[in-house]
């Protein structure tokens, strides 16, 4: 998969020669709906004897737009351009969001990126797709614009969930914040994972038995799970296997905490972890969050999540 990045400073020698087939998103998450767009546009340009492009941003538009919007990212831009080499697709464009792109009429962004820049003949659109200035225009308005300068405007079936519901970022962000790991998991196709560096922490968990690994995120934009007590692998550096654990995502409750922390720990795992980065991938949530009388109520708790861990964990692949 070749990738293109367009910034201001982009020339006509890199236009592609073949025409194409392409769709424009942010393509947060690279789940299971995006999955079944991708799947549609690349059976077009087969159809059509064309190459595939998805056509995306380097950081998600709303944050030019509204300095304040704080996004919850599913994927970095590095772990999507790698979801998206997986569905077969020619190029991604990764263009760079910024005031001049901003500007754009949808109309204008199609005649000058897409037409002239990219050889774009076909569009391919998901069900919800909104591009250019103030998010005005529609779909009847991109089959317009694209019939007055040579592109065939489609419109993608969308991917539904079992309720109906179209599989989206959104779906898969409100599951996750929910805790349902499981519906979760399915809609993006794969499991959630975060990655995170072993930091200092309060040593509770080593006094209770239950060592523990305080993570801060590599992403900081990074969508963090609902509270609670989860059942996860653990992907050290250096180690080829993942390794079966339990992670907290709380404010420690039963120590008056009031800041969140990621704790995880590594079952059966006695080393020295500071300054390590984990990767941990979610399974299943265990419990929710709950204050405690006394550490060893806590600590009587946590005999049972981790039984309850090690049987999940051992009924699943890794």
């Amino acid at each position: 998969m070749e990738i293109i990045n367009i910034t201001k400073g982009f020339v006509p020698s890199e236009v592609p020669a073949v025409s194409q087939v392409a769709t424009i998103g942010f393509f947060d998450g690279v789940h299971r709906g995006h999955c079944s767009l991708l799947s549609q546009v690349v059976r077009q340009a087969a159809q059509r004897n064309r190459q595939s492009t998805v056509v995306t941003f380097d950081i998600h538009p709303r944050q030019l737009v509204n300095p304040d919007f704080q996004p919850l990212l599913l994927t970095t831009l590095d772990e999507k351009l790698q979801l998206l080499s997986q569905q077969g697709i020619d190029r991604v464009a990764v263009l760079h969001f910024d005031e001049q792109m901003a500007s754009l009429s949808a109309r204008d962004f199609m005649s000058v990126v897409l037409s002239r820049q990219l050889n774009v003949d076909t569009l391919v659109l998901g069900y919800d797709s909104r591009f250019g200035h103030g998010r005005t225009a529609g779909f009847a308005d991109y089959e317009a614009y694209g019939r007055s300068m040579g592109i065939d405007v489609l419109r993608a079936t969308p991917l539904l969930s079992d309720d109906g519901t179209p599989v989206s970022s959104s779906l898969v962000r409100n599951l996750l914040l929910s805790g349902n790991i499981a519906q979760a998991n399915d809609a993006l196709g794969r499991r959630y994972s975060l990655t995170g560096n072993v930091v200092e922490g309060f040593h509770e968990g080593r006094r209770l038995g239950f060592p523990t690994a305080n993570l801060a995120l590599a992403d900081r934009q990074r969508l963090v799970p609902g509270r609670g007590v989860y059942a996860v692998w653990a992907e050290l550096t250096g180690y080829s296997e993942p390794m079966p654990a339990m992670m907290n995502i709380g404010t420690r409750p039963t120590y008056n905490g009031s800041s969140q922390t990621l704790e995880v720990h590594i079952i059966g795992y006695e080393g020295d972890l500071y300054g390590l980065d984990i990767t941990v991938t979610f399974a299943e949530r265990i419990r929710s969050e709950q204050p405690f009388d006394s550490p060893s109520a806590l600590a009587s708790q946590l005999q049972l999540d981790r039984k309850a861990c090690i049987r999940i964990l051992n009924n699943l692949n890794k």
